[in-house]
């Protein structure tokens, strides 16, 4: 009997034409006699960030939104971050504002997050957009719960009804995606690294989301049959030869033999999360106009 793989929800080629689309609606905002403009604030240099960082800024270059980072040397203190921040609210060219984390041990990434004015947060994290959001009012959303609403919604993946499992609480993906799931009728549970027999909760589950950023936490056999993998994990293994790669939260080669779909990593979610944080930047140009 021959094995059927899973589907790939293909987040990179969703992302790529969700930024053509944009920048051609950037293109025909001429009257308003400016770009879209984007904050990107980078503390120290962990490399991951800085990828990530040169990603977005790459991807606002591509789009035609003007980018107005500032990177920070690791001893910068709290008070001037939230200073860069003050003035940046103010700065009518800016639309989006977004702190790179992690940051440095000394800095309290939290407190920064309420300077930020809620109309320019990027991220869709500020305690106002999380409550707009539990609210179910209009607001920034978080960008990778965003992105993954999104990957779904492309490929037409029925959600009204459906169980929904979310591995994975953060304030980052897993309250902000389990919201998001139940405004679109599905119902959820959220299941955690505390969660007694996992792979129960998790087998029953029409849409299974990992977001806890541990390799290959999810294996084939607590995914049940013909279900939706989506993969948020970004974790970065080294083999017994010393070489390194990117890999999710699912252990993908056994899954995708049991999985309807199933996310990619890298390729999946990552690009989602860009193209859904230059949207909200796009967005809010658009209401402050």
């Amino acid at each position: 009997m021959v094995m059927k793989q899973a589907q790939l929800l293909d987040g990179k080629a969703l992302a790529q034409r969700l930024q053509s689309e944009l920048k051609e609606q950037i293109q025909k905002q001429t009257s308003i006699g400016r770009p879209p403009g984007l904050a990107v604030l980078m503390v120290g240099d962990n490399p991951a960030s800085a990828a990530y960082v040169r990603n977005k800024e790459r991807a606002c270059t591509n789009v035609g939104i003007a980018s107005f980072g500032q990177h920070f040397s690791v001893e910068v203190t709290q008070s001037e971050l939230e200073q860069t921040i003050h003035r940046l609210n103010q700065d009518d060219r800016v639309d989006g504002i977004l702190v790179q984390l992690p940051l440095p041990e000394h800095l309290d990434a939290v407190a920064l997050l309420h300077q930020i004015d809620p109309d320019k947060d990027a991220d869709g994290l500020h305690p106002t957009n999380l409550g707009r959001l539990v609210r179910g009012e209009q607001g920034l959303r978080s960008c990778t719960p965003a992105g993954v609403m999104r990957l779904l919604q492309e490929y037409q993946i029925p959600l009204k009804g459906k169980q929904a499992v979310v591995v994975g609480r953060s304030i980052l993906v897993g309250k902000p995606l389990a919201l998001m799931l139940l405004e679109a009728d599905a119902t959820v549970t959220i299941a955690h690294s505390r969660s007694q027999d996992l792979g129960t909760i998790t087998q029953s589950a029409d849409i299974l989301v990992g977001a806890v950023g541990r390799p290959g936490l999810i294996t084939a056999d607590m995914v049940k049959s013909g279900a939706v993998v989506v993969d948020v994990g970004i974790n970065r293994v080294t083999d017994a030869s010393g070489s390194s790669r990117l890999v999710g939260d699912v252990d993908f080669d056994a899954v995708q033999n049991v999985a309807e779909y199933i996310t990619p990593v890298p390729g999946g979610i990552g690009p989602m999360t860009v193209a859904m944080l230059l949207q909200n930047t796009f967005t809010s140009y658009l209401q402050r106009h």
